[in-house]
């Protein structure tokens, strides 16, 4: 009888032993239906394997999140993955010893990992200036060009593909009855977009991938200042309609029907097949044909995910495993369903493609073959520090400007002189 007791008590242990899972972390800054797709994903990868579970927490909006991020790696009490967006990369990168690039930890657990299989577009935004992946690009997106097909069926006139087709369709579309632009968030669109799908130079150190010290931005060139003297132009003329800096504010008059274009994100599109009762469709984003070399490409917008440093090595194992899990192809097809948001890899589009998806709903293909468009020098984004910082600052110049209190030149002239002192700031206080 004790002999069994004791061999019952053996098995009981040895089977504690084997289930013993371990935990790790995931804060993000989303919420909604995309927060709900998160606690989906979680549980997919919790219900793949048995070594590993996995928590995600909402930690408010992105700010909140980065803030409460690094807060706790300062405290000791880091999560094991923190989602960053895209503007606040830069910092979370810059603080010495925050994170393990999520490319080491992937290789260091003895996963695959593959740099050329993920999407041209949105290889290089987290990477550092070797192409090595630091950050894991997660919720993935691109802007693009919304057009109420049945304003330009009045007006007679095909959607544009660069701003000087633009000009010349955009009287015809108010003649029409139509307000004919509107775009979201112009800092991305209008300044960083604007940057890389015409090819330009966006700030010294190779765009600030190079190097934290001594990085200033470039906003006074004459191709920036043009392209906003065009939109106060436009907008002066009433073809143009500019409602601050509200995402959805300029996104509502292109769901009510009142607008024939719309500049916003890739990421959008689910949101909208549930807000518009027309029929929409969408192209790239417009860019100056007069301008030498533009049409490149575009680069990412959203966030990625980082792994936070001082974990024991079964949570990283656990971290880099989940990352893996995510970017397979049957994951990512799940979450561009879900959401909206491109899928990162080729692998991942083509799977897609072969569902017969984008026969379905060819507008969720346009911000990801947009991505995959041709590079330049100049079109894979950015790295500047306190960025958030200087996108208020262009919010705030960007008010004036239509508000007919400065003129352009002037406007990114302050944009230029305060985002340099913020950079000089930041590199004064990184690591």
């Amino acid at each position: 009888m004790m002999k069994t007791a004791t061999t019952t008590l053996a098995f009981a242990l040895m089977g504690t032993t084997v289930m013993a899972q371990t935990e790790i972390s995931w804060w993000h800054g989303m919420g909604g239906r995309n927060g709900e797709v998160i606690n989906e994903i979680s549980q997919m990868f919790n219900d793949a394997q048995s070594e590993c579970v996995l928590t995600p927490v909402s930690r408010g909006t992105y700010e909140e999140a980065l803030s409460s991020g690094i807060a706790a790696f300062r405290s000791g009490e880091q999560p094991n993955i923190l989602q960053v967006f895209d503007a606040g990369a830069a910092t979370i990168i810059a603080a010495e010893g925050a994170t393990v690039a999520a490319e080491d930890l992937i290789t260091a657990a003895g996963e695959e990992f593959e740099r050329e299989a993920f999407i041209a577009g949105v290889r290089n935004f987290y990477a550092d200036s070797d192409g090595k992946f630091i950050g894991m690009p997660f919720n993935s997106s691109a802007p693009i060009m919304y057009y109420n097909v049945e304003a330009f069926e009045k007006a007679g006139v095909e959607p544009p593909k660069t701003w000087e087709e633009f000009e010349a369709v955009a009287p015809a579309l108010k003649e029409a009855g139509y307000l004919p632009l509107t775009a979201s968030q112009l800092t991305w669109m209008m300044v960083e977009n604007f940057k890389s799908r015409n090819n330009q130079q966006f700030a010294t150190n190779n765009n600030g991938y190079d190097s934290v010290e001594g990085t200033q931005i470039l906003v006074t060139d004459e191709n920036q200042v043009m392209m906003f003297e065009k939109l106060k132009e436009w907008a002066d003329a009433g073809l143009f309609g500019f409602y601050g800096a509200g995402w959805a504010d300029n996104q509502k008059p292109f769901e009510q029907g009142e607008s024939a274009l719309w500049i916003g994100s890739s990421g959008s599109f689910g949101g909208l097949q549930q807000t518009a009762n027309f029929e929409f469709s969408a192209d790239f984003m417009p860019y100056w044909d007069a301008i030498e070399g533009a049409g490149t490409q575009s680069f990412i917008g959203g966030a990625a995910l980082f792994a936070m440093s001082g974990k024991p090595e079964a949570e990283n194992t656990c971290t880099a495993k989940f990352f893996s899990f995510l970017t397979s192809p049957e994951t990512q097809v799940f979450y561009h369903k879900a959401t909206g948001y491109v899928p990162i890899t080729e692998a991942a589009y083509e799977l897609a493609k072969s569902e017969g998806y984008y026969d379905e709903k060819p507008v969720a293909e346009v911000g990801i073959q947009q991505l995959m468009l041709e590079g330049g020098e100049w079109s894979k984004g950015y790295r500047m520090g306190f960025y958030p910082q200087i996108r208020t600052v262009m919010e705030r110049e960007f008010n004036r400007i239509f508000s007919n209190e400065v003129s352009v030149p002037d406007a990114f002239q302050t944009i230029e002189d305060e985002g340099n002192q913020l950079l000089e700031r930041f590199s004064k206080t990184a690591g």
